[in-house]
């Protein structure tokens, strides 16, 4: 007799969009069902970017009520997020202050102020994190610098799928994946580093109790009940950070396998079953961050489809509208390898003028400017593959494990012409999808969270089952040779 079907919401909030999503479970297949999408985006307040978290919870209470109104009885509900940015909260003040987005630019000036050896042999010591502008301890050592009042009001600071968790059940708690992104987090004991802590001179009732992925919260509040028309179902922190979600979904078996997380960002990596903090994985600017059942995704964030979606920016500004389904077969009929970027350059992280920078790169190393759409889109898809491929051959040296298979998951995953690209460059096969990794890895921990699957391999067997991948395998070209060696001399 074959077992009801149980029904899990996912609400999995991106740097562009925020969506709430049903999960399906009938015991041996997941299905997923798209509820309600909604935009989203940093907001230019006085010169600042900031994040308008009380409008992206407003549309998950109008996701929750259409979730109510299919008449499903709902099993539990988790959220997943970006990573990096906070909100503070104090008694029944749910914000102190609107929120901060990752690329203002006060970030990067407190970034530039503290970074010395010592300051990076420390940091690193203890965390294990790459070292990035975005990076919650900067923004933290900016609020020290700018507002120390604020810190020392605030009762806690919650990561952005915390504090939707914290509005929803009232439990405020750090769930592990996100904290372990902050750069204040000690990826060996699964705490917060009170060294960096007390180092630095924050206040320690900031940073709330640490949970595994995976842990019950509480039912949903009686206020939440009233405005959506849901039961008290449990909310799950499972994986919160979105990145882990994605990597957790990924329908990988053995361990000769590496992922690549593709959307605005990329993150490329392989799941250890410890960190690997050793000086040559500072040198190279590696990350350790928490995973599901405790692993580590030791991993590069290198920049992703930011590079086109900042270009289609400009060029709509411009008049012209150009989507993705027709910049891909404009850029599969443009020369290849014509102009090459070094797509990790901060030039390119926050550009006024995407296009611009990218001619002027190539100007300056001596190539020919893109001109054309379809030019542009080609150097950037050949850039990002070639990165790709010199991150895995990185990695492979930085653990000592050879990588046979790339999956690539997320929105990325869907673009051919790139995947054949990665495998091309990389020389491995490739592996795309599912698309929408992060929000079954949301649904994933919660089937883990309730006993409805036994462990995290049973769940990838769950996802193999249900969603249809496609394989790349590598054609020869002797051209991507030469290719490797121009990219490894470009600047940046």
């Amino acid at each position: 007799m074959a077992s009801l079907p149980s029904y899990h919401i996912a609400c999995d909030l991106g740097a562009e969009s925020g969506r709430v999503m049903l999960g399906t479970f009938d015991g041996q297949r997941l299905k997923l069902e798209e509820i309600h999408r909604f935009p989203n985006g940093p907001v230019r307040v006085h010169d600042s970017l900031r994040w308008n978290l009380l409008g992206i919870y407003r549309e998950i209470l109008q996701g929750l009520r259409m979730a109510a109104q299919r008449g499903h009885p709902i099993a539990s509900i988790g959220v997943d997020s970006w990573a990096i940015d906070y909100a503070f909260i104090r008694g029944q003040e749910p914000l102190l202050r609107i929120p901060y987005h990752y690329r203002s630019a006060r970030r990067e000036a407190a970034f530039r102020a503290a970074r010395n050896p010592d300051f990076e042999r420390l940091v690193f010591g203890e965390t294990g994190i790459q070292f990035m502008p975005i990076n919650t301890l900067y923004a933290l050592l900016a609020d020290q610098a700018e507002d120390v009042m604020l810190l020392n009001t605030a009762e806690r600071l919650l990561l952005v799928a915390d504090w939707i968790h914290y509005l929803l059940c009232g439990r405020a708690v750090a769930e592990a994946t996100n904290a372990s992104t902050t750069q204040l987090f000690d990826p060996r004991t699964h705490k917060w580093s009170d060294k960096l802590i007390s180092h630095f001179g924050f206040p320690r009732q900031l940073f709330p109790e640490i949970v595994p992925p995976g842990t019950v919260l509480g039912p949903l509040l009686p206020d939440v009940r009233a405005e959506t028309g849901l039961s008290p179902i449990p909310v799950v922190a499972g994986c919160t950070h979105d990145t882990a979600a994605a990597v957790a979904a990924v329908p990988a078996q053995g361990d000769d396998w590496a992922y690549l997380s593709s959307g605005t960002w990329s993150l490329i990596g392989v799941e250890l079953p410890a960190p690997l903090m050793n000086d040559a994985a500072r040198a190279a600017n590696f990350t350790n961050e928490v995973g599901y059942g405790g692993t580590i995704r030791f991993l590069k964030n290198i920049i992703g489809l930011w590079l086109l979606q900042e270009c289609r920016r400009i060029w709509a500004r411009e008049g012209h509208d150009h989507d993705y389904a027709s910049l891909t077969p404009l850029a599969a009929a443009a020369r290849p390898l014509r102009s090459l970027i070094q797509p990790n350059d901060p030039r390119f992280h926050s550009p006024t003028d995407m296009p611009a920078e990218i001619r002027a790169f190539c100007r300056e190393t001596g190539q020919p400017e893109p001109q054309t759409p379809g030019e542009f889109a080609r150097c950037i898809f050949d850039s990002l593959a070639l990165l790709y491929a010199a991150k895995l051959e990185e990695m492979e040296r930085l653990t000592g494990r050879k990588v046979r298979v790339l999956h690539i998951v997320g929105g990325g995953s869907k673009n051919e012409l790139l995947n054949q690209l990665a495998a091309d460059a990389t020389g491995r096969t490739v592996v795309a999808g599912p698309v929408e990794a992060t929000a079954l890895g949301n649904v994933l921990s919660q089937l883990l969270a309730l006993d409805s699957l036994p462990d995290l391999a049973a769940g990838r067997a769950v996802i193999r089952e249900s969603f249809a991948t496609i394989r790349y395998e590598p054609r020869p070209d002797d051209a991507w040779e030469a290719a490797h060696t121009r990219f490894a001399q470009l600047p940046g």
